[in-house]
């Protein structure tokens, strides 16, 4: 469990930390040049039905046509309910399609019965885009708020598998048949353990207005277009991440930490006082040790405290982490050192899994080990160690050669696709910064550096190919930090420089 928020909020970038005793756990980052889509709602048209597949391509607006599967236009409660569990983002039924199938039905209608070409539908992203297959949709929206997940189709009650409590939940579960409208759903999050009934009537009203609205948009739009935008990160961050379990929230913008409060003064006042202005002339990812942090989870190579290591690798279709004993040699025999680098490499494995949100089909190249029973101790510090990780994750045994093969569950890109871009140097082989994160590196030292320098004017070498998003798509940041530290930018082009390279010199 993570102990403190870190949110680091400019006008080019919010990032997100999990932070736990100085540990970053996970991150998250949005950029609006490159805002998810998550969550977002769009009245979109069928432009193809797929029966061979059992899905269908449906225009919402964007690039890529997404991508609809018949089990996404047709489920059960119980499946919502535990795709909710799990943490997946929400989704329904545009309410002129069929309602979703009640638990125990068997038979399902094809796709082909279900959608036709040319025909409107309300749709939510479940999945973002990724790489070059389109946004993963759903018929299934739901809506969260604080304490509940609104199922506007949907007619069930379902309560957060974390509250254990069996007459907590009984009561949580009453309190909501009391409250809601005949035919509609809720989900109780965990959250909301011990949520007043004045709370739930509160989230529960708002959601049903939200809603209304949507659906209003929805007849006043055309055909494909957005209805519904979810909550930034940041806000989000809030509502999903921020319990009585975290000790501090801390922002270090000052526009940002005014709307938070206001914020949280609507949706959990009692947690106010937990959300922290950062004030210290240090940056606060640099303070907390996090810049470093992040760049470590870029790298390959992973350096084990014994002197072993790890080697991280991601494909499109796979990713496969290779365990070294590097420079440790051990004190017994061969097979003591084996089977402690491989214990080693596991905790540290699940952590990186869950920092750099690496999905998808992953295999594991633990160092063979001939001791059945050191096999068994392995695989199971493996499976306590990635308990921590909220995604649904399946694992299979350790096989004979000291592989595990596991899934993950993959709704975002992983921070080396959300950070790095293809090499210009080696022809998309391998992967450097992307030039976007290196306008941002440097935003953020001129900013740490400016109230130390009395010069008033700062230049930037850079290569080209990194000058001309400074000079045209950064334009706008670019004003508005020479206007924040008072001092006037100049980007030189340096055509022999490394495109991940940057010298930042000051002058009067």
């Amino acid at each position: 469990m993570y102990t403190d928020i870190l949110i680091n909020a400019t006008s080019y970038e919010n990032r997100i930390a999990l932070v736990d005793s100085g540990n970053l756990l996970e991150f998250y980052l949005e950029r609006p040049a490159e805002k998810g889509l998550v969550g977002n709602i769009y009245c979109g048209k069928i432009v193809r039905v797929l029966p061979g597949m059992q899905a269908a391509f449906v225009d919402i607006g964007l690039e890529r046509a997404g991508f609809l599967y018949v089990d996404d236009v047709i489920m059960s409660s119980s499946e919502i309910e535990r795709r909710i569990a799990f943490h997946e983002q929400p989704f329904q039924a545009h309410e002129l399609m069929i309602n979703p199938v009640k638990s125990g039905q068997d038979s399902q209608p094809s796709i082909e019965h279900l959608l036709k070409e040319g025909q409107d539908i309300l749709v939510q992203i479940s999945k973002e885009p990724i790489g070059s297959k389109g946004a993963r949709l759903t018929c299934h929206i739901t809506l969260p708020c604080r304490n509940l997940v609104f199922m506007p189709l949907n007619d069930h009650i379902g309560i957060s598998r974390k509250i254990e409590d069996e007459e907590i939940r009984q009561k949580l579960k009453g309190k909501i048949e009391n409250l809601r409208p005949p035919g509609t759903g809720f989900i109780v999050r965990t959250v909301a353990e011990q949520a007043s009934e004045a709370e739930l009537e509160a989230d529960m009203e708002f959601l049903m207005l939200l809603w209304d609205d949507i659906r209003s948009h929805c007849g006043k739009v055309s055909v494909p277009n957005l209805v519904y935008q979810d909550l930034d990160i940041i806000l989000r961050s809030v509502r999903d991440l921020f319990t009585d379990d975290v000790k501090e929230l801390i922002v270090d913008s000052q526009p940002v930490f005014e709307r938070l409060l206001s914020f949280m003064q609507m949706f959990a006042p009692e947690l106010k006082n937990k959300v922290i202005f950062y004030e210290r002339d240090i940056p606060l990812f640099e303070a907390y040790g996090i810049e470093v942090d992040i760049n470590r989870a870029l790298d390959k190579k992973v350096w084990l405290r014994s002197g072993g290591y790890i080697i991280i690798d991601t494909t499109e279709a796979l990713s496969v982490i290779d365990v070294n004993t590097g420079r440790y040699v051990g004190k017994n025999d061969q097979a003591e050192t084996i089977f402690k680098t491989n214990m080693e490499a596991a905790k540290e494995i699940a952590y990186q899994l869950r920092l750099r949100n690496i999905g998808g089909i992953i295999i594991i190249d633990f160092i063979d080990m001939e001791s059945q029973e050191h096999r068994d101790e392995l695989f199971a510090t493996f499976q306590d160690a990635i308990k921590k990780d909220k995604n649904r994750i399946n694992i299979l045994k350790i096989s004979e050669f000291g592989l595990v093969q596991m899934t993950r569950k993959r709704s975002l890109e992983n921070l080396t696709q959300m950070m790095c871009e293809p090499c210009l140097y080696c022809e998309g082989e391998g992967m450097v910064k992307s030039r976007r994160t290196t306008c941002y590196e440097i935003f953020r030292k001129i900013t740490r550096d400016a109230h130390r320098k009395s010069s008033s004017k700062v230049y930037v070498k850079v290569h080209p190919y990194v000058a001309d998003m400074l000079l045209q798509e950064e334009t706008q940041h670019i004003e508005a930090l020479e206007k924040e530290t008072g001092k006037q930018l100049t980007v030189i082009p340096v055509s022999d420089s490394h495109v991940s390279r940057y010298d930042i010199s000051w002058s009067e």
